[in-house]
């Protein structure tokens, strides 16, 4: 394989900043607390950073500091980013991001987990990390149209198998990620040395008439604590509205999305800013590299339907054994996504060793933090790194 750097045209940022500057804006009259979505007044000042000031160069060469490659598995064009671990014997380790995630949200880990020495560890725990986007997400474009989160899984194990050679390695992630990686974890595991996960879910979250909808179309129970309601409808209005819309009318939402670069903004600045637990999470930069590998990948309607494919080609068992996810598995929970009622870490994994969705996993390792939000390894990467390695200490 030879390392292909990324390298934007100068053609593709053009058009971006023509379409920027000729946005046509909405009034959003009476949108100052943001009730109907991303207020204009963030939003315009960041288009027009975007448009004339953001330096995407600068983010190209920090992205370029690390090698990338570009194969193809089975089909399936496969983008990733290569970090080559120091240590008596790294082992092989793939990172799975989300959505609105890129592979540059696992920036801050890298480096630790490949070279921990250089960060005060033990270089025992060296890894060698590989970070692929996802099939239909930044640079992994264009992908197949059925692509989901279980498919995705099977490219993930011939690359790390077939076209990387590695025998046995191990695998992480976040948001959809976590699925794949649990996946990987059921359908792969003889060949896993465990897996750590960003959350829990259930791999046939998605199936079923209502996989757009969290609440399952139960009401909400009547005569509930006001604090326990009050949390219900905050976390169902921070996921409902991406969820269904992502799961029964991608290309519908695609097709504004892909032609409009401030549209493509304005709906995953949403989730970036509800979803992470302080809005000083991401710098203007951060957010705009992210969205210029959306752009540039023109990858904004395909992560999309990753969504639909979810619920359109449900999530089926390779084994009827238990626990259904055999590999070992470590978990990180974090305080902003805790569910109603629970108030503490401690009550984070009681609550979770408590559900319906423990007994899935072959878990070994469960971590709950007091902050944190959705983006993980992005906004508590010292946390995520040293619960990853506490998952495969013992597992090497």
């Amino acid at each position: 394989m030879i390392p292909t750097p990324i390298d934007v045209s100068d053609e593709v940022l053009d058009d971006l900043r023509r379409r920027l500057k000729a946005t046509k804006w909405p009034r959003d009259d009476g949108n100052d607390d943001g009730f109907y979505g991303v207020r204009r007044t963030r939003l315009q000042p960041l288009v027009e950073y975007w448009a004339d000031g953001f330096d995407w160069r600068a983010a190209e060469r920090a992205i370029n500091a690390y090698d990338h490659y570009r194969v193809d598995v089975g089909g399936v064009p496969v983008h990733f980013m290569h970090k080559p671990g120091v240590g008596p014997n790294p082992i092989p380790l793939i990172l799975s991001h989300g959505w609105p995630w890129t592979f540059w949200h696992w920036s801050k880990v890298i480096d630790p987990l490949a070279d921990p020495a250089s960060y005060g560890g033990d270089p025992a725990d060296a890894f060698d990390v590989i970070v692929p986007s996802l099939p239909g997400f930044g640079f992994s474009t264009p992908s197949r149209a059925d692509m989901n989160f279980w498919k995705i899984a099977d490219v993930w194990h011939e690359l790390m198998t077939g076209v990387l050679g590695h025998p046995k390695y191990a695998a992480a992630g976040c948001d959809v990620g976590a699925l794949v990686t649990g996946q990987l974890g059921h359908k792969y595991a003889d060949e896993l040395y465990g897996i750590h996960i960003g959350s829990a879910l259930k791999l046939d979250f998605f199936n079923g008439d209502r996989g757009w909808d969290l609440s399952g179309g139960k009401p909400i129970p009547p005569g509930l604590p006001p604090e326990i309601h009050a949390r219900i409808l905050e976390l169902e209005h921070r996921f409902a509205s991406h969820l269904a819309v992502h799961v029964l009318d991608p290309s519908t939402l695609g097709f504004g999305l892909a032609d409009s670069p401030a549209g493509m903004l304005a709906w995953i600045l949403e989730r970036w800013q509800k979803w992470a637990e302080s809005d000083k999470t991401f710098t203007d930069d951060d957010l705009l590299t992210h969205a210029t590998i959306y752009w540039a990948g023109n990858a904004i309607d395909t992560s999309i339907r990753t969504y639909a494919n979810n619920n359109r080609y449900p999530w089926t068992p390779s084994h009827d054994r238990t626990p259904a996810i055999e590999a070992p598995t470590g978990i990180t929970f974090v305080g902003h996504e805790d569910p109603p009622g629970v108030h503490t870490p401690e009550e984070r994994v009681q609550n979770f060793l408590a559900s319906d969705r423990a007994p899935w996993y072959n878990h070994v390792n469960i971590t709950a933090h007091p902050r944190g939000g959705h983006f993980i390894p992005w906004e508590v990467p010292t946390e995520w790194t040293t619960d990853l390695r506490r998952t495969f200490r013992d597992l090497r």
